[in-house]
């Protein structure tokens, strides 16, 4: 009640006379604050350490309405990566750049208070690229979720010096699950958020092969080679789905390239052949549940799983050959091509669609 009691306060203080206090409605639920409400909601959320970015972009997914976020985390010298993914609402096309303005934030009456406070979608995007190397958007758009690369020197931010250690979980005097013992690091703040969430957020921590890995477990158990025939494009699915429309190691890497994720080919072999398995969610891992998990797909081992791969050359004199041939269908009943015939090299099949005009 009286986090309640804060927030209706709060978003009291952010209307004046019955008027929100914004400079500017960018639209897509985002708006521009002025100058002194920024500063206000800016103090509540400077960024001092790495496992700050961590939280802020872990509740940043839940405004979006998420409720599966993968992180995926490596550290190389004195450079920390960190990627988020999630199946949020995602972010229009026009608005990728602008949520890391100055001042942009949710709307005020979308504000969701917390165990941290009072937070908005976007809220402290600003003060993440402020205090990393770099902050973007690898790519979404609205109902495909979201997937986000951070890039930090820990030399000039600075986080735990141990990364590695899990803590452990324990009911607190309210009979709920928090974390106790252990270093408050990135898996740490993983484990609070997941547990702050439960259940409706699932939550998981990994090596980008790791999540990778997982992701790609996922989307498989959801997706099957049928519902893949007729996706002309991996951009069309939801991006945590994205790595199951793979046809190959070469196609594995090159998607999740565009997630942010860069893995070898050895290593996009090892995860399409089940070498490499998915992770436990967070939450699972932490109070130890054997939830089961999607497996991949099993593997045809008499067959490269890579797929079968056919030269630009023979696939234009293909597609030529098609076209002239459709041209006795075309003529019988009256269509017209709008583009040449697309043709999708697959795991099992080769797909060819014919784009057909629309009648006026």
């Amino acid at each position: 009640m009286a986090e309640q009691d804060d927030l209706i306060s709060f978003i009291a203080s952010m209307t004046g006379e019955g008027n929100l206090r914004v400079e500017e409605n960018l639209g897509e639920g985002y708006v521009r604050l002025r100058v002194a409400e920024a500063e206000r909601r800016q103090a509540k959320h400077d960024i001092q350490h790495v496992e700050d970015i961590v939280i802020e972009m872990l509740r940043n997914a839940r405004d979006a309405h998420a409720t599966a976020l993968y992180v995926a985390t490596v550290k190389e010298g004195g450079q920390r990566t960190l990627l988020f993914l999630d199946n949020g609402c995602g972010i229009p096309r026009d608005m990728h750049e602008r949520i890391f303005d100055a001042r942009v934030t949710s709307k005020l009456e979308s504000m969701k208070m917390d165990r941290w406070g009072v937070h908005g979608r976007g809220m402290a995007l600003y003060s993440i690229r402020e205090n990393a190397q770099e902050a973007s958007v690898m790519t979404s758009a609205p109902d495909l979720g979201s997937a986000f690369r951070v890039l930090v020197d820990t030399n000039e931010l600075p986080e735990r010096a141990d990364q590695s250690t899990w803590p452990q979980a324990a009911r607190d005097e309210e009979r709920k699950w928090v974390c106790v013992k252990g270093p408050h690091n990135i898996i740490r703040t993983v484990c609070e958020f997941a547990l702050e969430e439960e259940p409706g957020c699932e939550v998981y921590l990994g090596s980008p092969a790791e999540i990778a890995a997982t992701l790609y477990a996922h989307a498989s158990g959801l997706l099957d080679t049928q519902q893949l025939l007729f996706v002309d494009s991996e951009s069309t699915l939801p991006v945590v789905s994205r790595l199951a429309f793979a046809a190959d190691a070469a196609d594995f890497m090159r998607i999740a390239a565009t997630l942010g994720i860069q893995i070898s080919e050895r290593t996009a072999h090892r995860i399409l052949s089940g070498a490499i398995k998915p992770v436990r969610s967070v939450s699972s891992r932490l109070l130890r549940r054997r939830k089961p998990q999607t497996a991949p797909a099993s593997v045809d081992l008499s067959r490269d799983r890579r797929g079968l791969k056919i030269a630009p050359d023979d696939l234009g004199s293909f597609s030529r050959a098609l076209e002239r041939d459709f041209g006795d269908l075309a003529e019988r009943y009256y269509l017209t091509l709008s583009a040449d015939p697309k043709i999708r090299v697959g795991r099992d099949a080769i797909t060819v669609t014919f784009p057909i005009q629309n009648a006026e």
